[in-house]
């Protein structure tokens, strides 16, 4: 693929859209990956952290298939004790 242009998170289609040089736009339904991967309530508020605050990184996890391991692991945002 060519240089990213962009990737936000888009509110009115609930995606995480990453739009390319060429031309080629993939859109990440959030929805669709939370009910897949997210077990309980913590897992859904990390990937929703994610999505919000750093969504360059969330694509690369759900691209690189990536975003089970990341759920299980210890990230130092989380907000709960």
């Amino acid at each position: 693929m060519s240089k990213l242009l962009s990737c936000e998170y888009n509110m009115d289609t609930a995606c995480v859209e990453l739009k390319y040089a060429e031309g080629t736009l993939i859109s990440i339904d959030t929805i669709a990956v939370e009910n897949e991967v997210a077990d309980n309530m913590v897992q859904r508020s990390e990937l929703d952290w994610l999505i919000y605050n750093k969504p360059l990184e969330y694509a690369q996890l759900v691209l690189c298939e990536d975003l089970e391991s990341y759920l299980n692991s210890q990230p130092e945002h989380r907000l709960i004790d």
